[in-house]
Formats: C-alpha cells, sequence, structure tokens
C-alpha cells in the first residue's frame, strides 16, 4: 500500500484513503458517515489512516460521500412574471443558506418542453424538485401528465404548489380562500355590494379556489351573485384584464369595485377605466393578489393580497430538503397571505350603472 502523500502540493481525498487502505472509495464513504455497516478490519485499517492524516472532507467530498448533489431544480412557468421571479430568489437565497443551490428551468406552458426539461432534472442528479405555477395548478388533473411526473421523478421527490391527484408529491399552496376572505371584508367595510372578479381560468385551483369563496361571501351577506361580473375563461396578463373590463362597460353592468386576479390584470382593469373617464378608487375600487413590484409602482398604488414570497420560497425548499433527508413532513402546508392596503381602494360609491 503506498502513501498518498507522494505529492505534497495535492490535497488529500477519499480516493487517497482508499488506496493506501486497499479498500474501495465507497467502503471509506460508510466509514466516514456509519451510514452502513462495513468488515471490521477494513473499518479499523480506513479509520486509522484518517485519524494518521486528520481528514475531514471537504464540502465536495462530503457531496461525494453522501452521494447527494445538494441542488434543488426548481422547474417554473415563467420567470419573467414579477411574482415567479421573486419566488425563485426566495427559493435560491433559502436553499444557500441551508448550504444548497438552484438550477433553474423555465417550461413557458409547453409540456413537451416541460417533460425535456424534468429528463434534465434527473440527469443531473438533482436532490429534488421544486414545480412552481406549471399544469400542476391545473383544477382537473391530467393523468397522462400524473403518469410523466410519476415515471420523471420516481426517486426525487417533488413539492408543488398546486396539486396533483395520482402522485406523491408534497404541497406548499397560498390560502387562496382566506386571500379571498381578505378582499372581501375589506371591500365590504368600504360599503361595496357590487363587486366583479376578474382575469384567470377556472380550470386553474387558485382562481376555482378564489371564485368559489367569493361567491360563498357573496351569499353569506345576502348579496346578488351576478354571473357577468365574473369573468370564466380569462388569462393573467394585462391584456386580459383590459379586455374583461371593457366588456362590463359595453354591458353597462359596471361594479363599485373590482377584484383581479393578479397585479397584470389589475394593471389592465386600471387602464380601461382610466379610458372610460373613471377615477380610481372615486368611481371604481380596484384590488388585487400578488403584491409585486407592480403594485407599488402603478398609478394609484394597489391595494394587493402580500403571498410573503420570503416565507413561502423558504418553506418550500425546507419542505424539499425535509424529503431529501426522509424525515416527516406535513403533505400540505398553506401560506397565509396578508392585504396590503393602498390608494386604489376607497369607499363606495353609488352603482355606476344605477346612475342617471
Amino acid at each position: 500500500m503506498g502513501s498518498p502523500r507522494n505529492n505534497s502540493s495535492k490535497e488529500l481525498t477519499i480516493y487517497d484513503i482508499a488506496a493506501e487502505a486497499g479498500v474501495s472509495a465507497s467502503t471509506v464513504s460508510r466509514v466516514l458517515t456509519n451510514s452502513a455497516r462495513v468488515n471490521e478490519d477494513k473499518k479499523i485499517r480506513v479509520q486509522k489512516i484518517i485519524d494518521k492524516y486528520n481528514f475531514k472532507p471537504n464540502t465536495f467530498a462530503k457531496g461525494l460521500i453522501d452521494a447527494k448533489s445538494r441542488t434543488i431544480g426548481i422547474l417554473m412557468t415563467d420567470i419573467r412574471d414579477p411574482f415567479y421571479a421573486s419566488m425563485f430568489i426566495a427559493c435560491e437565497q433559502a436553499a444557500r443558506k441551508e448550504n444548497y443551490s438552484v438550477t433553474l428551468y423555465n417550461s413557458l406552458g409547453d409540456a413537451a418542453l416541460e417533460r425535456s426539461l424534468l429528463g434534465k432534472l434527473q440527469a443531473q442528479r438533482v436532490d429534488a424538485v421544486i414545480l412552481l405555477g406549471g399544469r400542476e395548478e391545473e383544477l382537473n388533473t391530467d393523468m397522462e401528465y400524473v403518469e410523466m411526473i410519476n415515471n420523471a421523478l420516481s426517486t426525487i421527490p417533488a413539492i408543488i404548489t398546486g396539486k396533483l391527484d395520482g402522485t406523491d408529491c408534497h404541497m406548499v399552496r397560498i390560502d387562496h380562500m382566506q386571500s379571498m376572505d381578505l378582499l372581501m371584508d375589506h371591500l365590504l367595510s368600504l360599503g361595496h355590494s357590487r363587486i366583479a372578479v376578474l382575469g384567470g381560468s377556472m380550470n386553474m385551483l387558485s382562481t376555482f379556489e378564489k371564485v368559489a369563496r367569493f361567491k360563498q361571501i357573496l351569499k353569506q351577506n345576502r348579496l346578488l351573485s351576478e354571473p357577468d361580473l365574473i369573468s370564466q375563461n380569462g388569462m393573467y396578463d394585462t391584456d386580459s384584464g383590459y379586455t374583461h373590463m371593457n366588456r362590463l362597460f359595453e354591458k353597462g353592468l359596471l361594479p363599485t369595485a373590482v377584484i383581479a386576479v393578479n397585479d397584470h390584470t389589475a394593471l389592465g382593469i386600471m387602464q380601461s377605466i382610466r379610458e372610460h373617464g373613471l377615477k380610481i378608487p372615486g368611481d371604481i375600487s380596484v384590488v388585487s393578489c400578488g403584491n409585486t413590484y407592480l403594485a407599488e409602482s402603478s398609478y394609484p398604488k394597489l391595494t394587493s393580497i402580500d403571498y410573503n414570497d420570503t416565507e413561502y420560497g423558504a418553506l418550500l425548499v425546507r419542505t424539499a430538503i425535509r424529503r431529501i433527508e426522509r424525515q416527516p413532513v406535513e403533505r400540505l402546508q398553506l401560506i397565509a397571505p396578508a392585504l396590503i392596503i393602498r390608494e386604489s381602494s376607497g369607499r363606495a360609491k353609488k352603482t355606476l350603472s344605477e346612475e342617471p
């Protein structure tokens, strides 16, 4: 057996220890981690050499020993969205504190691309995957998608922000019903009784939960639920908000307040209101969900639901790490939202469509 220190400038590795002890690197790994039974003679030989050189593996070597990459893959729909950009930063910072790194891919709503990217993450031997804002948020789970997830992530824990029936994924979700509670409490306290909900798709879990809770609150307060004031097949961008608000003007069905599904949609709604010569909030109040930088930079500044991105990202990462380490963790965890009140919401005016 030769000495691993023939080259004094060379940093000692587990492979050097293995060579001197006449064992495999995996045997050295098992001795260092006490992760499995090792032949007593081999264990003594390896431990003597470890003690001889006072060997302590560096961070990279520890990664090899643990057979972990200490990398979490993040697959999101589109980082250009300010909400998802904030969420990625929150996840990255939380991972760094735990000595993990992150790898990001964007699916851009393309199912074939998502399948390919999941394969890449698996090939890169990431320790867990966080799915943010993709098909896992659809209300009606596609079973072919479930099969794809189960095949791609059969050996890797997956954390999702929606739901995937038929998978072993753990869920960290926003409490969207509480978001609607906060918005409606705020608007009702200001005297609003004719309220619209605009933007989003009813096939997305977040939108479905918000609208369902909205209808419940109307019923509890003995207020009329008007189908034309709830957009059923919208999107999550500025154009969608603009289009839906224009339709309300065309029909003459104007509310005193509008709840936008997110900040992007709210900007379109506000643009439409201004183009029709009305004031915010003097004529129509506008509130939203997301509390991205758009809420602070809009005019007037937008009342919006805050999802606590920092805590949300940290909880996603903590859940992923607990799954990696095979520690117990709740299957579903909810993020509590908070209402940030700004200038876009005010006391209700008489319903505009009823004015002479």
